[in-house]
């Protein structure tokens, strides 16, 4: 067996895995498909194992493949540092990061923190607020980078997640279906709010504003004092509140997509770059699902 293995192999070989697909994969790494195969090949031939099982249908993971995720991100986790600190010039400057609250309160301390330690010469200038006022931002040269939710009409990006959107309340919630649905709600422009109402109003549902907030804090609190009930996606319900199921009668609400978006004007800088390839690289543990990095088209 290899003692070595090439740190690009090993990206691929987690690119794979995250996404279970060859093509997903060489889509996200920007590669042929071809050098993906050939990376997995290599990886296989210096360990001596399979890491893989695969098919016309399906990607699977062997037992072997399973220990290989943890040693490869701890030897990527110790190499991307090392190579970017002895290569050059360390990036510096500031980089304009916009972030949606709800994403801020849950995922944002885990992506600064793996920033800030490959890249402590760049400084941050951070704005949390709802998605759907952010994207004027970009678009006003306002910001360098946008992490958020991504409107059904709105501009392309990178996908980072896509989850599902989902009615929360307090746990044993009651929702009666004689009268309007009391909401807590963002105002508009918000991605959320829009997906609800048409929701219920194509299921022909009335509803009522219980309550209008202008941040996530505000929604949970205002949610678990049971004041009405709200949505969220589904991989960030709080721990407070539950998802409301078919029982109590409302209407599907879809999926709502998280995107990374860049500013055209200063996408080239160093510094910027350096922080979109820290939430793309980070994007599978911390905010990602498997089809993180694939560009999306209106």
């Amino acid at each position: 067996m290899n003692d070595l293995y090439d740190p690009a192999q090993l990206r691929t070989f987690l690119a794979v895995a995250e996404t279970r697909s060859f093509t997903q994969a060489a889509a996200r790494l920007g590669v042929r498909q071809p050098t993906v195969s050939n990376h997995v090949r290599r990886l296989e031939e210096a360990t001596g194992r399979q890491l893989l099982a695969r098919d016309t249908h399906a990607v699977t993971l062997t037992p072997d493949g399973e220990a290989m995720i943890g040693f490869a991100g701890a030897i990527l986790a110790a190499y991307t540092p090392a190579q970017r600190y002895f290569a050059g010039p360390q990036p510096r400057g500031r980089v304009r990061l916009v972030m949606s609250d709800d994403l801020a309160l849950t995922r944002l301390p885990e992506i600064l923190r793996a920033f800030r330690s490959e890249h402590p010469l760049i400084d941050i200038e951070l704005l949390v607020d709802q998605s759907g006022s952010l994207h004027r931002r970009l678009e006003r040269n306002h910001l360098d980078v946008f992490l958020g939710k991504r409107p059904v009409d709105g501009p392309p990006g990178v996908l980072v997640r896509r989850d599902r959107l989902v009615w929360i309340g307090t746990p044993g919630a009651v929702v009666d279906p004689t009268r309007p649905v009391p909401l807590v709600l963002y105002p508009a422009p918000s991605i959320s709010r829009t997906q609800m109402l048409a929701a219920l109003d194509r299921d022909h549902r009335a509803y009522r504003t219980a309550c209008l907030c202008r941040g996530f804090n505000g929604l949970v609190a205002a949610v678990s004092a049971g004041i009405g009930v709200s949505a969220v996606a589904a991989s960030m319900i709080p721990a407070s509140l539950a998802p409301l199921d078919g029982e109590h009668r409302l209407p599907r609400l879809g999926h709502i997509e998280v995107v990374l978006m860049t500013n055209p004007r200063t996408a080239e800088r160093s510094q910027v770059q350096a922080f979109t390839q820290t939430i793309l690289s980070r994007a599978s543990s911390s905010l990602g699902d498997g089809a993180a990095g694939r560009p999306v088209t209106d």
